[in-house]
C-alpha cells in the first residue's frame, strides 16, 4: 500500500503575469497568460511523488478536458489515482492567479469539484488512508471531509499532517487530531490569535498549538525559513537565498518534500532542510505544478549550496 496519502484540491490555474496588484477601480496591462495544473492537494502530491515518495491521491476533478488529463497526467506523475474521482456534469476548481513582478501572487479560488469530496465520497478509499503512514491535507475541500479523514487515520495510526492553509479558523475536535502542523505566518496567527512577527511570537503561537494537542508544529516563515518546535523547544532552520520569479507553490512543494524525507526516515531537521531546497527551485520557475522539480534537481541543488557554502541553517 502507499506510504503517504494526500487528500486535497485540484485547481486549473490561470495565470497572469502584472507588473503590480491592481488597485480598487485599477486596470493594469498584464502578460504571459496560461492555464497551469494547480490546487493545493495536486500540487502536494505531485511534489511528493516526483521528489520519490510511494503517494495515493484522493480528490475530486470535473468531467471537463482539464480534469479528465490532469487525472492522466498524475498517473504519469507515478500517483496513484484510484481515489481521484470524476464528478460529472461539474468544472474541475479553479484559481485566479496574479503574479507580481517582485514574484508575489495573488490567488482567488473557485472549489467547484473540490466541494464534492464530502466524508461520503471518501468512505470507500477508507483502507488507503488505514494503510498509509502519513496523511497530508489542506483546507481547500470541506472542512467535514477533512476531519472524517484525520478521524480514519487515527484509528489505525496514521500520521496526520496538516497544512492549514488556506487560512481560517479550526475546531479544537480537529486539531488534537493533527500530529504535525505546517502554518504560515498568517494561518498560525488565524489558529492563535497570535501576530507571528519574530522568532518569540512563533514559538508563542507554536506553544498554543502544543496545548491544543499538536506534537510537531513548523511555522514557515518566507525568507526566514521554518520555525520548529517540539515538545515545547523551538528553533529557526533558515532557508536558502534564491531570486524569486513565482511562489505560487512554495509552500505545496515544501510540504511535499518535508514528507517524502521523513517517510525515509530522514531527522526531522534533513527533511526540512530538503524540503527548503525544492521550495527553493519552485519559486524560481513559473506556475504551480509546472515549477516542482524532481529528486535530481533537489539533490544538485544541495550538493551545489554545499559547495558555494550558501546554507543558511
Amino acid at each position: 500500500m502507499n506510504k503517504l496519502v494526500v487528500l486535497g484540491s485540484v485547481n486549473a490555474d490561470h495565470v497572469l503575469q502584472v507588473p503590480s496588484f491592481p488597485r480598487p477601480g485599477e486596470t493594469l496591462y498584464g502578460k504571459g497568460y496560461a492555464v497551469i495544473p494547480g490546487g493545493k492537494g495536486a500540487n502536494q502530491a505531485v511534489a511528493a511523488a516526483r521528489l520519490g515518495a510511494d503517494v495515493a491521491f484522493i480528490a475530486c476533478v470535473g468531467d471537463d478536458s482539464f480534469g479528465v488529463n490532469i487525472r492522466d497526467a498524475f498517473k504519469s506523475d507515478g500517483i496513484n489515482v484510484d481515489g481521484v474521482m470524476i464528478e460529472k456534469k461539474t468544472p474541475t476548481g479553479i484559481a485566479m492567479i496574479q503574479v507580481s513582478a517582485s514574484g508575489e501572487n495573488s490567488i482567488c479560488i473557485s472549489a467547484e469539484a473540490n466541494n464534492h469530496l464530502t466524508p461520503e465520497r471518501i468512505s470507500p478509499f477508507s483502507s488507503l488512508i488505514s494503510a498509509a503512514e502519513m496523511l497530508l491535507m489542506q483546507l481547500e475541500t470541506p472542512i467535514e471531509t477533512i476531519q472524517a479523514a484525520a478521524e480514519t487515520a487515527k484509528l489505525s495510526a496514521t500520521v496526520v499532517v496538516l497544512n492549514p492553509a488556506p487560512a481560517q479558523s479550526l475546531s479544537d475536535d480537529l486539531l488534537k487530531l493533527v500530529d504535525i502542523i505546517t502554518p504560515n505566518e498568517t494561518e498560525a496567527e488565524q489558529l492563535t490569535g497570535i501576530k507571528v512577527k519574530d522568532m518569540p511570537s512563533a514559538q508563542q503561537a507554536a506553544e498554543k498549538l502544543h496545548h491544543k494537542g499538536i506534537e510537531t508544529v513548523m511555522i514557515t516563515l518566507g525568507r526566514e525559513g521554518v520555525w520548529l518546535s517540539r515538545a515545547g523547544t523551538g528553533k529557526q532552520i533558515k532557508g536558502f537565498a534564491v531570486k524569486a520569479v513565482d511562489t505560487t507553490a512554495a509552500g505545496d512543494t515544501f510540504n511535499g518534500a518535508l514528507l517524502t524525507r521523513l517517510l525515509e526516515k530522514a531527522s526531522v531537521e534533513e527533511a526540512i532542510r530538503f524540503a527548503h531546497a525544492a521550495a527553493a527551485i519552485t519559486v524560481t520557475g513559473k506556475g504551480a505544478q509546472t515549477s516542482i522539480p524532481n529528486r535530481q534537481a533537489v539533490e544538485q541543488f544541495l550538493q551545489q549550496m554545499d559547495k558555494n557554502n550558501n546554507i543558511r541553517m
